[in-house]
Order: structure tokens, then sequence, then C-alpha cells
């Protein structure tokens, strides 16, 4: 059993960004971390300018169980002043897990970024998806065969069984 979840997070994009009450236009990036782990993402610096600084890049991020957030923290990388802290955005696990999205369904999300005073300081695109564990086929259990075609359901255990169990969710409103 694992004790972590991968994310593909793929950050879009920014919007209204600003330094000193002055408009981020380019060399912005994102870092991507997580409250559970040291792990940190960077993506590449957006150095081509524009109105809304974009990345599209896909970023993919294990997040342990215990994890409540997911932090994104927008940058700028000033000439004279190094790398500024735009804003910062920290996304609850349980936004991506605990909804009624199939696992392995892409979510487009915006978040608010706020500054290092707290106030409200433009915009992050992301979109995620919670990637499923890749199973090879020795590790999963062989499927029974009734009548020379594949079972479909749960196979019942016990000696010289063919049976299936075959169930359909309800859900108590």
């Amino acid at each position: 059993m694992s004790s972590s979840r991968s994310f593909e997070i793929t950050i879009l994009s920014a919007e209204n960004l600003r330094v000193n009450k002055r408009s981020v236009k380019k060399n912005a990036f994102v870092k991507i971390q997580t409250d559970g782990s040291n792990e940190v993402k960077t993506t590449r610096v957006n150095g081509e300018g524009g109105s809304y600084p974009s990345w599209n890049e896909k970023v993919v991020l294990d997040v342990p169980l215990h994890a409540r957030f997911i932090t994104l923290e927008v940058n700028c990388k000033a000439t004279l002043m190094g790398i500024n802290s735009v804003g910062i955005a920290m996304i609850p696990v349980s936004d991506l897990v605990g909804g009624y999205l199939p696992q392995n369904q892409v979510q487009f999300l915006s978040y608010r970024l706020w500054d290092s005073k707290v106030n409200r300081n433009g915009v992050i695109n992301i979109s995620v998806r919670l990637k499923m564990p890749e199973m090879s086929s020795s590790s999963l259990p062989p499927r029974p065969v009734i009548n020379g075609l594949p079972a479909q359901g749960v196979p019942v255990t016990g000696k010289n069984s063919n049976a299936v169990v075959t169930g359909i969710p309800v859900s108590w409103f």
C-alpha cells in the first residue's frame, strides 16, 4: 500500500500579478510543494512577456496521504532585486480528492493568490488529475471464466468456484 498519491498538476497561467504596484508580465515562475513533504517542483521562467504569464507545464507531485495542502507560490525573477514572491495559493487536498469526480478525471481550477501582506494579488489557473496507480497484469488476480467467457464482477473465493459478485453503487442523499 502506498503512503502517497500522485497528482499531475498543469500550471496553465496567471492573471493580474503585481510586485510593488507594477504589473508582472514576464520572468515569473511557480514553485509547487506540499505540507507533508520536502519535495519542491518548479516551472520554467516565463520570459516571453505579455499581460498574463503562461506556462502550460505539467508537474507530477507525490503527495503524502497525511498532507493537507498543496502550495503554489508565484515568484518573479527581478534583475536587480533577486527573486520576489508575488503570491501564494494554498490548495486543500480535499478539493482535489474529496469530490464526486472519478479518479483520473481532469479538473480545471483557479485560485486566488495572496501576497506576504495578505492582500489579493492575482489568480493562478491550473488543471489537476489524480494519477491512478499503474497495475501490472502479474499483480492482478486471474479473472474467472464462465462458459468460456471472462466473468464481469468481483470473483468469489472458494474452491472450484466460478461465481462472481456484481454490485451497483448506491448513494444516500
